[in-house]
C-alpha cells in the first residue's frame, strides 16, 4: 500500500472511479430493462443483486487478468520482438477498447427508430441469469481500462468496489446526469481510445508515462465541467431574456 503516499496514485484512483461509473451506465440501463420484466415488488431486490453480480464479475475478471499479466515469458516472436502472455493481454485489450469505443461513438450519432415491444413477465431466476451474463460482457471494458491505467491491484479493486457502491446508491441520478450531458459519455469514450492506444504501445514494450495520460484526462474533464456550467448559465440567461 505504498501508493497511499503518492499524489499521482490518488489522482489515478479518482479518475478510475469516475471512469468506472460512466462505463457502468450501460450496465445500469440494461439491468433496468431486464428488471422491468419482473413484478414491481421484486425489482429493487433484482437491481441490487444485479449490481452485486456486476461487482463480483469485475473483481473475478480483474484478478484473472492480473494473473495473466504476470506471464512475462515470451510465447512467440513477431517482427523480431518477443511477445509474452502479458503483451498479448495488453495488445488484445487495447484493440478491444479501440473497437468498442469507436463503435459506441458511431452509435451515438445514429438515430434509432422508435419501436414498440410488448412487456414480457420473466421469472426472478431467469432475469438474474441474464444479468450475470451481461455483467461479464460489460465488465470487460472497465476491467481492461483499470489494468491500462494503474499498476497496483489494490487501486483497481478499490475503484471497482467504490464505483459499484456509488452506482448502487445513485444509479438513477447518475443515469439522468449522463443523459442530460451526453458529452460526458463522449469524453469517457475518448478516454477509452487514449487508454487503448497506451495499452497497445505497452504491449510492444513502448513505455508511456501514465502521468501524462492522467494530466490529459484531468485537463479534459476540467474543460468539460466548465463547458457544462457555461451552457447552463447561457440557458438561464436566455430564459430570463424571454421572460423579461
Amino acid at each position: 500500500m505504498e501508493w497511499l503516499a503518492s499524489p499521482e496514485a490518488w489522482v489515478a484512483l479518482s479518475t478510475l472511479i469516475a471512469l468506472e461509473i460512466v462505463l457502468g451506465i450501460d450496465n445500469i440501463i440494461f439491468i433496468s430493462i431486464l428488471v422491468s420484466r419482473l413484478p414491481v415488488h421484486q425489482r429493487d431486490n433484482a437491481r441490487r443483486i444485479g449490481l452485486g453480480l456486476a461487482m463480483l464479475a469485475r473483481l473475478l475478471l480483474l484478478f484473472a487478468l492480473t494473473w495473466v499479466m504476470g506471464l512475462t515469458a515470451d510465447v512467440f516472436h513477431l517482427l523480431g520482438e518477443g511477445i509474452s502472455g502479458r503483451d498479448m493481454i495488453l495488445i488484445g485489450g487495447g484493440l478491444f477498447l479501440l473497437m468498442k469505443s469507436t463503435h459506441e461513438i458511431h452509435n451515438s450519432f445514429e438515430v434509432g427508430e422508435d419501436s414498440t415491444t410488448s412487456v414480457v413477465v420473466a421469472s426472478f431466476g431467469s432475469v438474474l441469469v441474464q444479468i450475470a451474463i451481461l455483467d461479464i460482457v460489460f465488465s470487460l471494458d472497465s476491467v481492461i481500462t483499470a489494468v491500462g491505467m494503474v499498476d497496483q491491484i489494490s487501486i483497481m479493486v478499490i475503484a471497482v468496489v467504490v464505483s459499484v457502491l456509488v452506482m448502487l446508491l445513485a444509479s438513477k441520478s447518475i443515469a439522468e446526469f449522463v443523459d442530460a450531458n451526453p458529452t460526458i459519455k463522449m469524453l469517457a469514450l475518448a478516454f477509452l481510445i487514449l487508454i487503448g492506444v497506451t495499452l497497445i504501445a505497452e504491449g510492444f514494450d513502448v513505455h508511456v508515462p501514465k502521468g501524462y495520460v492522467y494530466f490529459a484526462m484531468a485537463f479534459s474533464v476540467s474543460v468539460e465541467l466548465l463547458n457544462i456550467r457555461l451552457r447552463k448559465r447561457t440557458q438561464t440567461m436566455k430564459l430570463q431574456k424571454k421572460l423579461g
